[in-house]
């Protein structure tokens, strides 16, 4: 696996984090997340592969437990906000003074500067600030959030792990670590490069929701059908249109340069004329840029997907997506590993980073570290 005998630290977040470090864990790293002693039920649903400590950092023997944790790591992510672990004594000052190949990657969500740095936000606040919010929605209508998909995930988790990756290629040259500054405003922003670098195309030009992408065109949208599901068409080139009003059959009855609201209200009462399944039928072996809009339950089960084994089942039947991108020799995970219980691997990583059976104890009965786990030491 392409990241076979990295080690990392996550500690434990919310959304971006975990997915950053569940990338990591699906190429191959191992991963141990650092999670809060009494927490009755973990929040992270992007475990998988990882293992769990319980660490009580409000102790000094907590701080201790996770600094030795992070002098033997290879990455540490943490998902705080600027100062909280300068505060704790886990500043990357102090850990790469222990470990100078450390790669310590900071994901927020405003960064580590600026008159923002300290507050509090959501994906809807740094997609804001980012110039990308307010360029979704309807028209007419107010800013739609893509749920929290693009600053959480896209901008965020993704772009850390990418950030990662390069600081690892770069230490294999220089053999130094360094700080990762992966904030959601800057990452959002970047992943709408496209968008900002296009604006004089003829794409664009109106108001929001009057475009061709973003829901002005009638060929670049989703219409329900007669069984009270959906399709996504995307025919924006003339050829792809016309297999589009073929499989309408609409052929003489509509051109690609007619009034978009009246081509609109044409293939909207088309498109309620039959189910889903019968239009997949109806578009089968033409370019017309159609697909059916499928739910959680559907796209896992879609011939396509399973085809290309695009979703792993976990032990219980449970989907989940597959790593991507594919890579010819050093994949990643082929199954769906189970997600930790949190400290269920306290004493087991705490001995491989030189504890003894004695301290390990201590530390349980102190509170300093809960187990989960074994009670063997």
């Amino acid at each position: 696996m392409a990241l076979k005998g990295i080690r990392v630290v996550e500690l434990a977040g919310l959304a971006p984090a975990p997915f950053c470090a569940m990338i990591l864990a699906d190429f191959g790293a191992k991963v141990v997340r650092v999670d809060r002693v009494k927490s009755q039920m973990g929040t992270d649903r992007l475990g998988r592969g990882k293992r769990s400590v319980a660490v009580d950092l409000k102790k000094k023997e907590g701080v201790e437990v996770v600094r030795k944790m992070c002098s033997k790591a290879d990455v540490v992510i943490e998902p705080f906000r600027t100062g909280v672990m300068e505060k704790l004594g886990l500043g990357p000052d102090t850990l790469l003074s222990d470990n100078p190949r450390l790669v310590y990657a900071r994901l927020t969500g405003f960064g580590q500067q600026g008159p923002w740095s300290a507050r509090a936000g959501h994906d809807i606040n740094y997609i804001s600030l980012a110039g990308i919010l307010g360029q979704l929605g309807r028209k007419g209508e107010r800013p739609y959030p893509p749920i929290n998909l693009v600053a959480d995930f896209a901008g965020g988790g993704l772009t850390c792990a990418f950030g990662i990756t390069m600081a690892l290629f770069e230490r294999s040259l220089s053999g130094n670590g360094q700080v990762i500054d992966s904030n959601m405003v800057e990452g959002s922003a970047y992943v709408g490069s496209w968008l900002w670098n296009s604006r004089a195309m003829p794409i664009w030009g109106k108001e929001r929701g009057d475009n061709v992408l973003d829901g002005g065109s009638a060929f670049y949208d989703t219409y329900e059908t007669k069984d009270g599901k959906f399709v996504g068409v995307g025919a924006l080139e003339p050829q792809f249109f016309n297999d589009l009003v073929k499989g309408l059959g609409l052929s003489d009855e509509v051109s690609q340069f007619d009034d978009p609201v009246e081509m609109r209200q044409k293939f909207k009462e088309k498109f309620l004329t039959k189910t889903r399944d019968e239009w997949d039928v109806a578009f089968e072996g033409l370019d017309a840029c159609y697909s059916p809009v499928l739910d959680y339950d559907e796209a896992p089960s879609h011939p396509h997907n399973v085809y290309n084994k695009s979703f792993l089942k976990d032990a219980k039947g449970r989907y989940s997506p597959a790593p991507a991108p594919r890579l010819s020799r050093t994949p990643g995970v082929d199954q769906v590993y189970p997600t930790p219980r949190i400290g269920e691997h306290t004493s087991e990583v705490l001995k491989e980073i030189g504890y003894s059976p004695s301290d390990i104890s201590r530390f349980i009965s102190e509170g300093v570290v809960e187990n989960a786990g074994s009670s063997k030491l």
